[in-house]
């Protein structure tokens, strides 16, 4: 095996750029002793030490790359290149600097980086040479290089990797990082990173980027370094702003937890949608016609009327005791306090108030001898028939109160629902009332519609004690937002994440053909009519699959073209692979049987990678079942995440994650059971970054057939 001449000596570099690592993070954690606060130190000098502390955590978070890499790569420039760009920069995680501050590694995310990602034969971008590190830890391991200008003809090869116009950046660390045996989470890109993915990461951030990525082209993890990107370039005013990145479920959280961190970013906010919603509890999903009205823009308005149902005039008039008169707040007079709310107020809590200070008004005026409001106030308002007036008149509600009474009264959804939902649809969303709030459990599906009750009730009227906390009645939006599985959201879900967007700056990232759900959206025009448009919105599209092996993608092609015959299926760079199994079940008894076989021999194939068994629902229990009794060691994805080798998963929660080797049961079952079932049997066929097989008994789906 030749050994690079330079090996040595880029050794050594990255042996210094690691010492100048550690020197800046002892510096940092000194960072505590430049302000010493003593028993009698002043407030100011308290406030100082908790700002230097948080600000020391921060770096030293950035500096914590774990067994991650730090130096992957180099650019030499031409003489006299572009923007005054000259020398040799090397490429890594983070910045780093010596004593004397000069740089050391540059980040990726610095300008000076973007030939890194971007230069090609055509358009070099001012470089000569591209290097790519392989490396273990500290360990370089090996030197691939690319030339430019007068030397590009001796590596014209290397320049047509990709095939035509699509070139691949460091063909063999590339490949490399594709074959590693997958951990259960996601890794990052950022040493391999090709130009129509480094394209989308700097993309400017003012209004919504739409980016369509096929089975393996990154998509995913294109959107998160482009979270980090967005934080370096714009650190100010994001950080204070916040990055919120949302995904499809906590599956998936966990799957791609660890790929900011390792970007040195730690503080972007991860969630589902469900977690934007504090103060319930929620847990499962709604199926059929209760989740397509719940996703359906006419529950705004079902809400908006359902809130108004809840301000309503005295049915009799108000009659107080007071001393030796009664005092009296009549039906007319209470319609005229509740239209007049109604108008002065765009929101419900917020005019408790007003109704509060109109009734007691109205009381101290249907008196004898120019009685004090306050007084009258101060003596009645605790009086039972004056509380149930006013909850009557205008009660103060939460969003979990007010759809909880909602859903748990057939006659509330007739009247709110009046022209709006059919008995069938009413019918679907009723369920029993709980006797008590905190007992009640929402669903996934229920999320968009607190959000919307929230907005529509707004905060609740009260005296803020000191020391007290702030409520969660106020909205937090966030300066970027990225989407992943965009193309699965419901429009009254859309809704929800354009409210919480404070500039209409968003990163929608999906892939229309495995839109498989309730809401599953024919093209990203449907998707764009419920977001912001303050700017006009972009779009990109990532055409290179890089995870998947060509004859898997050309199995799942055969899918893609009754799925969504308008799209073209992600051009595989590897071509190479070993071609799906399909195993035909001689009974459904022996069906289980032979997904075990076949879930034994993936693992061994690519041991110590992972292999997940992609089941329908219906046959999640089963398959667990069976690898028990066969003493084949499993987790359950929607219990343990994939922290086994092997993972019994059911294609719900089975979109945007890879795997080394996958099993797909009964692909038939799969298509009946799933809303979007041809769209399902494609997301599952797409998981396998080495191998895949198939085992069923019942016919294969038309598309499956030779």
């Amino acid at each position: 095996m030749t050994v690079h001449p330079d090996l040595e000596a880029e050794q050594a570099y990255i042996d210094h750029a690691y010492e100048c690592l550690e020197a800046t993070r002892q510096a940092a954690s000194r960072m505590t002793t430049m302000v010493e606060v003593g028993r009698g130190g002043t407030e100011q000098a308290r406030f100082e030490r908790d700002v230097i502390w948080d600000t020391m955590v921060h770096r030293l978070a950035q500096l914590d790359l774990g067994e991650a890499a730090l130096c992957f790569g180099r650019i030499d420039f031409e003489p006299g290149a572009r923007n005054g760009d000259s020398g040799t920069y090397h490429i890594g995680r983070i910045a780093v600097a010596d004593a004397d501050q000069e740089p050391v590694i540059v980040d990726w995310r610095a300008p000076v980086a973007e030939p890194f990602y971007r230069a090609t034969g055509r358009e070099p971008m001012g470089l000569r040479r591209r290097r790519h590190f392989a490396t273990r830890g500290r360990k370089l391991l090996g030197i691939e290089d690319e030339l430019f200008g007068d030397a590009l003809d001796a590596l014209g090869l290397a320049e047509d990797r990709g095939g035509g116009e699509a070139r691949i950046s460091g063909y063999g660390a590339l490949i490399s990082a594709l074959e590693t045996a997958r951990t259960g989470r996601l890794s990052d890109i950022v040493a391999t990173i090709q130009g129509e993915q480094d394209e989308v990461i700097r993309a400017e951030m003012p209004g919504v980027l739409v980016v369509q990525g096929g089975p393996g082209t990154g998509k995913t993890v294109v959107a998160l370094h482009r979270a980090a990107y967005l934080l370096y370039t714009y650190r100010f005013p994001l950080e204070g702003q916040g990055v919120l990145v949302i995904g499809p479920n906590r599956l998936f959280l966990g799957y791609i937890e660890q790929v900011l961190p390792s970007l040195g970013e730690a503080g972007v906010e991860l969630a589902v949608l469900a977690d934007l919603v504090p103060d319930v509890r929620i847990n499962a999903y709604d199926t059929g016609v209760a989740a397509r009205v719940k996703g359906d823009l006419r529950a705004a308005t079902l809400l908006a009327r359902a809130i108004r149902d809840r301000e309503r005039p005295l049915r009799d008039d108000l009659i107080v005791p007071y001393g030796v008169q009664r005092l009296v707040l009549d039906r007319r007079t209470s319609r005229r306090i509740v239209d007049e709310a109604r108008r002065r107020y765009r929101r419900h809590n917020p005019a408790r108030r007003f109704v509060e200070a109109e009734v007691f008004a109205a009381l101290a005026a249907s008196g004898r001898g120019n009685l004090p409001v306050a007084e009258v106030r101060e003596r009645v308002r605790h009086e039972p028939r004056v509380r149930e007036a006013l909850e009557w008149m205008w009660p103060v509600l939460t969003p979990p109160q007010l759809l909880h009474d909602l859903f748990g009264s057939k006659a509330l959804l007739r009247s709110a629902g009046r022209g709006l939902l059919t008995d069938e649809e009413i019918d679907a969303l009723h369920r029993e009332r709980s006797d008590r709030i905190e007992h009640v459990v929402f669903t996934h599906d229920d999320a968009p519609l607190l959000d919307e009750a929230r907005e529509l009730l707004g905060p609740r009227p009260r005296r803020k004690r000191a020391g007290e906390a702030p409520t969660d009645d106020e909205i937090r939006t966030y300066g970027h937002i990225v989407v992943d599985e965009a193309q699965d959201l419901s429009p009254m879900q859309l809704r929800m994440l354009s409210r919480r967007s404070l500039n209409g700056s968003m990163t929608i990232v999906g892939d229309i053909a495995q839109a498989t759900g309730q809401w599953a959206h024919a093209s990203w025009d449907e998707v764009l009519e419920h977001l912001p448009a303050k700017h006009p919105a972009r779009r990109a599209e990532l055409t290179l699959g890089y995870r998947l092996p060509a004859p898997n993608m050309a199995l799942a092609a055969r899918v893609l073209r009754e799925a969504a015959p308008e799209l073209q299926p992600p051009r595989s760079i590897r071509e190479d692979g070993s071609p799906p199994r399909i195993i035909r079940s001689g009974s459904p008894a022996s069906l289980l049987g032979d997904v075990v076989d076949a879930t034994r021999e993936e693992l061994d194939a690519v041991d110590p990678g992972q292999v997940a068994v992609i089941c329908p629902s219906s046959l999640v229990e089963q398959v667990s079942d069976a690898l028990d009794a066969a003493g084949l060691e499993h987790g359950r994805a929607t219990r343990h995440g994939f922290d086994q080798q092997i993972t019994v998963v059911p294609v719900s929660l089975v979109k945007g994650l890879e795997l080394d080797a996958t099993v797909v049961v009964e692909p038939a079952a799969i298509v009946d059971e799933e809303a979007q079932g041809p769209r399902a049997l494609y997301v599952a066929l797409t998981r396998a970054t080495k191998r895949l097989a198939l085992v069923h008994h019942r016919a294969l789906p038309s598309t499956l057939r030779e």
